[in-house]
């Protein structure tokens, strides 16, 4: 039996992979050439294996992976770094519920990612996410702390208690 996750997320605690898997979809009602669709892209590629491919696909422009992992370029993006900013541009348009998912995916992925490249850029990412909402960034030890399987630890995170 193989997984979808590559290698390296299946060493990660439960929850960090589960915010993970809670990040691949990308929100409804948004045109296909929305910056945010070459984002959830390179999401996840960052830590999925293409089906396609049966492998990981590590380089956001290489070709391959259909149009779920496919590549992180349009007629409309030109790279990454345009992309993350006509996002943060765009940002009002989008569920903030698939906001706060991107956003703490983009936190373990900076954290977490065994390719130093990708773990620079999804950091910076996620700084800048948090920067534009005039929040501060958590260290990597609060996060392993907040996400690390221990229900005791991330309920003293939580305001509303689920039931």
């Amino acid at each position: 039996m193989s997984s979808v996750l590559q290698d390296w997320v299946q060493e990660l605690p439960l929850m960090q992979q589960s915010v993970l898997i809670a990040s691949v979809r990308g929100p409804d009602g948004i045109k296909k050439d929305h910056p945010v669709k070459v984002l959830c892209r390179w999401l996840r590629r960052s830590f999925m294996i293409s089906a396609f491919e049966g492998k990981a696909i590590c380089d956001p422009y290489a070709l391959g992976g259909g149009s779920f992992t496919g590549p992180c370029k349009t007629e409309t993006v030109n790279g990454l770094d345009h992309a993350l900013e006509l996002y943060l541009k765009t940002v009002d348009e989008l569920p903030h519920h698939f906001q706060l998912h991107f956003m703490h995916a983009a936190e373990i992925l900076g954290y977490k990612h065994p390719i130093k490249e990708t773990r620079l850029w999804w950091n910076m990412c996620y700084k800048k996410i948090v920067n534009d909402a005039h929040l501060y960034p958590e260290s990597e030890e609060q996060m392993d702390k907040r996400l690390s399987d221990n229900e005791k630890n991330w309920r003293a995170r939580e305001e509303v208690v689920a039931q």
